[in-house]
């Protein structure tokens, strides 16, 4: 069982930054691949990032390429989520999940990877 609780959330402007965080809690942090995904409303749940259990290899979806980045600390059991150059695109809830389940070859962008969920974070963009 893995636990995940994000913060960091907020309303900003166009142009500005966040940072989110998600701690997890139960099984050993460092064995597993971390994501984060977003929903925005009236449309379906979409990746943004993911990162591998060493942190030494990293996904984005192309919307979010070279204004977001994604890391983990081991040590903290925390994984992160920073923001930059935010957009009104980038209004949604935003939830970090946990990838147990070892696929090989897999980059974990795909959410039914994904077995364990946070409850999200809203994140708002005004232009």
């Amino acid at each position: 069982q893995v636990q995940l609780v994000e913060s960091g959330g907020g309303l900003v402007q166009a142009g500005d930054s966040l940072r989110l965080s998600c701690a997890a809690s139960g099984r050993t942090f460092s064995t597993y691949a971390m994501g984060w995904f977003r929903q925005a409303p009236g449309k379906e749940r979409e990746f943004v990032a993911a990162i591998s259990w060493s942190g030494r290899k990293m996904g984005y979806a192309d919307s979010v390429k070279d204004r977001f980045t994604i890391s983990r600390d081991n040590a903290k059991n925390t994984v992160y989520l920073q923001m930059n150059s935010l957009k009104p695109e980038d209004t949604a809830v935003y939830y970090c999940a946990a990838g147990t389940t070892y696929y090989s070859g897999s980059d974990y962008q795909n959410r039914y990877e994904y077995d364990y969920w946070g409850q999200g974070t809203q994140v708002t963009v005004s232009s």
